[in-house]
């Protein structure tokens, strides 16, 4: 045998070998996969998901139990639908599952590069996640803005008494979305970016809006990553203009705040623009507008879409409502807005808020995760590059953990210690665990003070009189969760 044909010879027989190791590989990580529905070819089981994948997800999970696999085209996607294998992975496990599974979309404008949501965990994001919490959501910049958020409620408030005036109806989701904004934006560049009296946030609105339906919509390019330069269904390309309006809306603000800190020769402190621009040897320009892209779109939709949801079924459970209006008549007195320090004096408005993130829960899917290696939970593989969900929609629905889980009951939480703070795993909205949303020491604060602030100053009753029991309580899929159907109801004085 000639020189070149022993190593032909060699060549071939490491490549039959490294077939056969990978085939046998692959097939005990199969034995060991977390049970499912079987695939069809191709395709794998994606004709399960349909447009509401929370619910579709849900229903598997009834057969194949709380951790299963399916084949979304070439990924496998493992699912997990119970408090005990959520502690599982966001907390035992948290640094294995860690890393983001980033869809297509959102590479659109490199936004993945650079937004704290979707950065792996390393150096970068914990720079990131620093920022954040020290100098946007920390206890004492929170209380440092609370006469700023009580100013806000206080112009919803006013906004709200105009149109009862004038007997008309109130869009809930929309006024909510405008103080949330409000808020975000007086925090960060000191200025309102909306008018509460006109429809002046109806683009902003739907940009974000739009963002989280298209991120969130299944897309073939994340089952079939072949199809990622064509980008069939043009997600990717929506996005792209999305994010472009947005970042151009805070690059054009940052640029202005640059100019006048030239034009004053001065580096002051007084919101959080001024904070990060000073600490440019820690986050550039792209970082921090990628930065206000996250916050702005993930804390204004995901703030008024609770709101709406909570107002939503307080008018369809009257019977909630009233002993809502009565222990703020109570402990408050009947008209008076809600202040920040009153919330632990208000139970019953507390577990009304809790409900409706177990049943309304913002992200019902949290954020996707992956692994980076094979990993073991609970005797199954979880193999490496999986795609990972926890189904928050689906735990806050389990008839194990939950008395009639469909049905809106916020006295299942007065006696109750369970919170949404991440430590209570058959609860977590925000999720857990080091990727817990970093948003949630104000979203605590806010959704009440606004929620109780409309339910004590008003009395409510539905647009075109339609019944409480008629009320559309549909839900449409996005990485948020909206309601199909904008809840409009007309304030009133007794």
């Amino acid at each position: 045998m000639d020189l070149l044909s022993l190593v032909l010879y060699l060549l071939l027989t490491i490549t039959l070998f490294q077939v056969f190791h990978s085939l046998v590989r692959h097939s005990k990580t199969r034995s060991k996969l977390p049970p499912g529905p079987a695939p069809v070819p191709v395709i794998g089981n994606l004709l399960k998901l349909g447009d509401k994948p929370h619910k579709s997800l849900a229903e598997l999970a009834k057969t194949h139990g709380p951790i299963m696999s399916l084949k979304l085209g070439q990924i496998t996607t493992v699912v997990i639908s119970s408090p005990a294998l959520a502690k599982e992975v966001l907390q035992k496990q948290d640094l294995a599952f860690s890393t983001r599974f980033i869809p297509n979309a959102l590479q659109a404008k490199e936004h993945c590069k650079y937004s704290v949501a979707w950065l792996p965990v390393p150096n970068q994001w914990r720079s990131l996640r620093k920022i954040i919490n020290s100098n946007i959501f920390s206890g004492g910049r929170l209380d440092a803005n609370q006469t700023l958020r009580q100013q806000k409620v206080e112009e919803l408030i006013a906004y709200v008494g105009k149109c009862c005036e004038d007997g008309v109806a109130v869009d809930i989701g929309r006024a909510a979305f405008t103080t949330s904004l409000n808020f975000l934006s007086n925090t960060i560049f000191s200025v309102d970016l909306a008018d509460i009296s006109h429809d002046s946030t109806r683009e902003f609105r739907d940009l974000v809006t739009n963002v989280m339906l298209e991120a969130g919509k299944p897309n073939l390019v994340d089952y079939f990553p072949v199809l990622a330069k064509i980008d069939p269904q043009g997600i990717r390309q929506r996005l792209t203009v999305h994010f472009g309006k947005l970042l151009d809306l805070f690059g054009g603000l940052i640029d202005e705040r640059l100019k006048l800190r030239n034009l004053q020769k001065a580096n002051a402190e007084n919101d959080v623009m001024d904070i990060l621009l000073n600490r440019s040897h820690e986050i550039d320009k792209t970082h921090i507008k990628s930065l206000f892209l996250d916050l702005f779109v993930a804390g204004t939709d995901t703030t008024s879409s609770t709101i709406e949801w909570a107002m939503a079924e307080l008018l369809q459970n009257p019977e909630n409502l009233k002993r809502a209006k009565a222990e703020l008549e109570q402990r408050i007195g009947k008209g008076k807005l809600i202040q920040e320090s009153d919330i632990s004096e208000l139970p019953y408005l507390r577990a009304i808020v809790k409900e409706a993130m177990r049943i309304h829960p913002a992200v019902p899917l949290l954020l996707p995760r992956t692994v980076e290696t094979d990993v073991e939970v609970y005797g199954y593989t979880v193999p490496m590059g999986s795609q990972v969900l926890v189904n928050a929609w689906a735990i806050g629905k389990d008839p194990s953990i939950w008395k009639h889980p469909t049905t809106f009951m916020p006295e299942r939480f007065l006696e109750s210690e369970v919170d949404v703070r991440g430590q209570d795993f058959e609860l977590i909205p925000f999720g857990a665990g080091r990727r817990i949303c970093p948003g949630l020491p104000l979203a605590i604060r806010m959704v009440p003070v606004v929620l109780g602030s409309l339910i004590n100053s008003f009395d409510w009753k539905l647009e075109g009189g339609i019944a409480p029991e008629e009320l559309d309580m549909e839900d449409k899929f996005g990485i948020t969760l909206q309601k199909a159907q904008p809840l409009r109801a007309i304030p009133f004085h007794m």
